[in-house]
């Protein structure tokens, strides 16, 4: 899995029902709202359609209105509840075993009905086409999936795994109409199939059009009569341009930080307003432990002794994120301040060169800074150059950056050619399994040659059995503690979540939170 983000969610403790989760808030029909269309602007792309291939933003956005998963995140929270189920629990001690039972009556958008066989279906076709940019990766405890009657799933786990609920209440667990797409090739024709509050008139390259789905049965209570999504390709002074000039309703991801603090200056005379929480979203700088610069731990912990985040922070973003001194950021369950605990908030000279005596290291370290210019957020590149500044600043470092297009940027990753880079994190779900295991475990995301016995025999497999989440603290604690003395990463930031809205645009604040999900139905217009 490619780390899953773009740029700039309200900070919720991550929790997770280990019993039985049973129907629970308003049961909608999909009548649709009584307001207007909205018209939504944003500078990511949504890059697949089909739930088995995308693994963006963009795509998980179009999922997550479009499909019904058996579980969601109900608004402000990030506990999952049932959704097209009507009940799900594990039905054993080791949450190996877990079964859900649909509700009755869900169809299609196309006016089919849905059953256990297209719940089965999507998640074999998933796992069976294993697409390069799809949700595939984050199923390998997924044995099988067994359909008993046509309202009964069974899903059997090869390892324990008590993050599994969360997993399959995310895009990833979008079902489809196993009458409309081939079980072992993705769907090309941009169209979507699937039992979510909307369905997908049209995609383009510019534009997606969606109305309300009145086939729908689930949760949502919409609020509008369709969405229509407007795309600018990464064009933040377009998509600016477009919302004061009233083209849009609404601006999400992508506006700069400059922009943003220009618009909360002159919102009231332009007819817009910043809507603000804080979010999930993270950013690191990674380590290639085979680099034989970076490799050297004095190298790390001095460029962890001088970096500054207050003052990118201020400087680069604005004050449109905050500083991160952990791999789990504030708001999930599990978080500790490892990076500030050993390292300090202030800058250190002496403390970074210290570090560098340790490993015998005299002479200034050259080094360069990796970096990729908009997929982990506008201000990538300029957060880059902040960073080697600092170290250059201090006499103990020759530091230099240098940009590279992402597609490149990923494979001299893999390739081993880096040995500092910038990575970002968009979370798949809300819990600190999504934030660990991926980095740290067997086969790690980051592909900087990392691992410790402890965090991948020890740790993340303890980790992942424990039902009752709050009791994985401790050990999510001596897992962020063993990061921070090793140092594969190094945490940067933690984001905010903006969205920008004309003032007559109203639901704004319920598709802002940690669950990463943006509730198309929640947004209503006068």
């Amino acid at each position: 899995m490619n780390m899953r983000n773009q740029w700039p969610v309200l900070p919720i403790v991550a929790g997770l029902a280990s019993g039985l989760l049973t129907g629970c808030g308003t049961e909608s029909g999909g009548s649709g709202g009584s307001g207007s269309s909205v018209v939504m602007g944003m500078s990511d792309d949504v890059l697949a359609t089909d739930p088995a291939s995308g693994y963006d933003p963009g795509s998980w956005l179009l999922f997550n209105n479009v499909f019904q998963s058996l579980l969601s995140f109900p608004k402000g929270s990030t506990e999952p509840q049932p959704e097209a189920a009507e009940e799900c629990s594990f039905t054993d001690t080791r949450t190996q075993v877990y079964e859900c039972t649909l509700k009755d009556g869900l169809k299609f958008s196309n006016g089919d009905s849905l059953t256990s066989k297209d719940v089965k279906f999507s998640f074999d076709r998933m796992l069976k086409i294993n697409d390069d940019t799809g949700p595939a990766i984050m199923f390998p405890m997924l044995d099988k999936v067994e359909t008993p009657d046509e309202e009964t799933v069974v899903f059997r786990l090869n390892t324990p795994d008590a993050t599994f609920p969360s997993k399959i209440a995310s895009g990833a667990g979008s079902i489809v109409d196993h009458t409309q797409y081939d079980a072992d090739s993705l769907r090309e024709d941009g169209e979507a199939i699937g039992s979510g509050p909307y369905k997908l008139e049209s995609f383009s390259e510019d534009e997606a059009v969606f109305s309300v789905n009145e086939n729908y049965k689930g949760t949502a209570d919409v609020q509008n009569t369709g969405v229509t999504l407007k795309f600018f390709q990464g064009d933040q002074s377009a998509l600016k341009r477009a919302l004061l000039a009233k083209k849009i309703d609404l601006a999400y991801r992508g506006l700069s930080a400059s922009d943003i603090a220009d618009i909360e200056k002159t919102g009231d005379n332009s007819g817009v307003e910043v809507v603000e929480g804080s979010s999930a979203e993270v950013q690191h700088l990674v380590f290639n432990m085979d680099d034989p610069v970076a490799g050297q731990l004095g190298v790390r912990k001095a460029v962890a002794h001088l970096l500054d985040r207050d003052a990118l922070i201020r400087d680069v973003y604005q004050g449109t994120a905050t500083p991160l001194y952990s791999i789990i950021p504030a708001g999930i369950s599990g978080h500790n301040t490892a990076f500030f605990d050993t390292y300090g908030a202030r800058p250190s000279k002496a403390k970074a060169a210290a570090a560098l005596q340790s490993d015998g290291i005299t002479d200034k370290v050259k080094l360069t800074l990796w970096s990729t210019p908009s997929r982990y957020g506008p201000a990538t590149d300029a957060l880059m150059k902040a960073i080697a500044g600092q170290l250059n600043a201090s006499g103990l470092f020759d530091a230099d950056v240098k940009s590279v297009a992402f597609d490149q940027y990923e494979k001299d990753i893999e390739a081993g050619k880096y040995g500092v880079y910038v990575k970002g994190w968009v979370p798949d779900y809300p819990d600190a399994d999504n934030f660990t295991a991926p980095f740290f475990g067997k086969g790690n995301v980051l592909s900087n040659n990392y691992t410790n016995s402890t965090i991948t025999g020890t740790l993340i497999p303890q980790t992942a059995a424990q039902s009752d989440r709050a009791a994985t603290d401790e050990n999510y604690g001596k897992l962020q503690d063993i990061v921070a003395d090793e140092l594969p990463v190094l945490p940067v930031w933690q984001a905010k979540q903006y969205a920008v809205t004309r003032d007559d645009v109203y639901g704004l604040e319920y598709c802002l939170d940690a669950s990463t999900v943006f509730r198309f139905w929640e947004l209503s217009k006068d």
